[in-house]
């Protein structure tokens, strides 16, 4: 039966310390092959917290590892280069998203998102701007949900 140990680790910075570490020691693996192998396959969520799957065989010491996507929140922080969501998401706007931006995010997330099509993700990340404060084509994104169902976006989002 195989062991899985599942953590949240920096992208691309994992190390062979807590929690990585600890928890894979007792498994026989070479923990600094695993570790390397995170931090080539989280290297593009620089910056981000990315949750990691490790599989491992207990009898083969063969081991697999499953990256994770960040939260969609931290994915559009890091699109419009702010620290953290609005305290005040109705009143104090922190920044701008595109709709070209919201299609990557909405992309990255394909695996764990559970929207039915590309069109439908979209509008989920359109949809997280609202709470952080953030517009979404110089728009309220409930705006631009309404535009998304009316088809009027379907060129940047299909295109």
């Amino acid at each position: 039966m195989a062991e899985t140990v599942e953590a949240l680790v920096e992208g691309g910075k994992a190390t062979p310390g807590p929690p990585l570490g600890p928890a894979l020691g007792p498994l026989g693996v070479n923990i600094v092959k695993v570790v390397a192998e995170i931090n080539a396959k989280t290297k593009q969520f620089e910056g981000m917290r990315v949750p990691v799957k490790v599989i491992v065989d207990p009898k083969t010491k063969n081991f697999q590892i499953e990256v994770g996507t960040p939260p969609t929140s931290a994915l559009i922080l890091k699109e419009v280069k702010a620290e953290k969501g609005s305290g005040t998401p109705k009143t104090n706007k922190i920044g701008n998203l595109t709709v070209k931006q919201a299609k990557k995010i909405a992309e990255m997330k394909s695996s764990s998102i559970l929207a039915k099509d590309l069109k439908r993700a979209v509008k989920e990340v359109v949809g997280t701007c609202q709470s952080m404060g953030v517009t979404v084509e110089g728009k309220e994104p409930k705006e631009i949900i309404a535009e998304i169902d009316a088809g009027k976006w379907d060129k940047e989002i299909f295109g």
